[in-house]
């Protein structure tokens, strides 16, 4: 995998500008994990006694590999992430999951960048099956090593498999900021907005009398605001704010996140990884109707911890515990979620 990725982007790179004073380089990552999941269904429930056994334990397998090839004008940069998990008694909630990316930039001038951007992530089985693609132009100003500020414009596609009404297309634009205080200490802000377009109409509200409603329709919004450090430990810290405005009753929603990772070197050559979030989620209609569940991805939509430790046992294999919990309540109707994940795994680096 790791040489057919770097062989594409060699050869795209030679089709693209030329091999002179080329530089390319590839890494692959294979993990494989035996987990408890103590809610293997993600269910919501009224109360923590509402919800019968549901934990099993899960094995899973994820695959990354990403290449780059520098040339004297030219860079392109591709990455690929695909894994599944295989449950013991839940076997409804097997899941495959594939995610590439690519990237190609042409300098254009000594501060001056433009290129192409392109992602797609796939996820079969379970309830929360979808495709999500997306892909854009952008131009890069990076006048020096400290500052960079890249505009982009493109397109994105939605397909939710469960419920095709909220399948979407989108025109998007965003911006993103990066700058360096120190050698150690770097800030980033970025925003982004899109206008969606769904095949079926808008939702009335309930009290409201029945009448011919058009085409749904919403404008997404995305914000974040970013730090980063980089010394004896890894810290990055980020507020993100997220906010969709639809002309459907009850699709509405706001949501506020504050996150954190962090990483640091322990004795015995061990490394220790965390990961925190805390969200409010905001419905303006007072409830949420939409089928587009926000358990999309735990890691994106609730408040969670994550903790590994990692350490070495030769040259290309790696061995890990670790442990991540995730919840949410929904005032609106007493539904509360909540998930714990842990076990062990092992990594291999050729």
């Amino acid at each position: 995998m790791k040489r057919l990725l770097v062989a594409l982007l060699v050869w795209l790179g030679m089709h693209a500008g030329g091999a002179e004073a080329a530089d390319m380089d590839g890494r692959l990552r294979v993990t494989g994990r035996l987990l408890r999941d103590g809610n293997a269904p993600r269910d919501f429930t009224l109360s923590a006694s509402g919800r019968g056994d549901t934990s099993d334990w899960v094995l899973g397998l994820l695959a990354s590999a990403e290449g780059r090839y520098t040339a004297e004008r030219w860079q392109l940069v591709g990455r690929y992430d695909g894994g599944g998990r295989a449950y013991l008694d839940f076997s409804q909630e097997n899941t495959w999951v594939q995610a590439a990316a690519v990237e190609g930039s042409h300098a254009l001038g000594p501060s001056l960048g433009a290129g192409l951007e392109g992602r797609v992530k796939d996820r079969r089985g379970g309830a929360r099956a979808y495709s999500d693609l997306a892909g854009s132009a952008f131009v890069e100003y990076a006048p020096d090593a400290r500052l960079a500020l890249r505009l982009r414009l493109g397109a994105h596609r939605f397909f939710f498999r469960p419920d095709a009404t909220v399948n979407f297309g989108a025109l998007e634009a965003g911006a993103l900021l990066r700058y360096r205080l120190a050698r150690r200490h770097a800030l980033s802000v970025s925003g982004e907005y899109g206008t969606r377009r769904y095949p079926g109409a808008a939702r009335l509200a309930p009290d409201v009398p029945p009448r011919p409603m058009p085409r749904r329709s919403d404008g997404a919004l995305l914000a974040q605001a970013g730090y980063t450090y980089k010394g004896p430990l890894a810290l990055t810290l980020a507020y993100t704010y997220l906010e969709t405005r639809s002309n459907s009753f009850g699709e509405s929603m706001q949501r506020h996140r504050l996150g954190a990772t962090v990483g640091v070197h322990l004795p015995w050559r061990m490394m220790l990884l965390g990961q925190g979030a805390l969200g409010l989620n905001l419905y303006p209609d007072r409830i949420y109707l939409s089928p587009e569940i926000i358990l999309l991805d735990d890691d994106e939509a609730q408040n969670m911890l994550s903790v590994r430790l990692v350490r070495p046992v030769s040259e290309h294999l790696d061995v890990e515990l670790s442990y991540a919990a995730y919840g949410t309540r929904l005032p609106q109707n007493g539904l509360s979620y909540f998930r714990q994940v842990g076990g062990l795994g092992l990594t291999w680096r050729p």
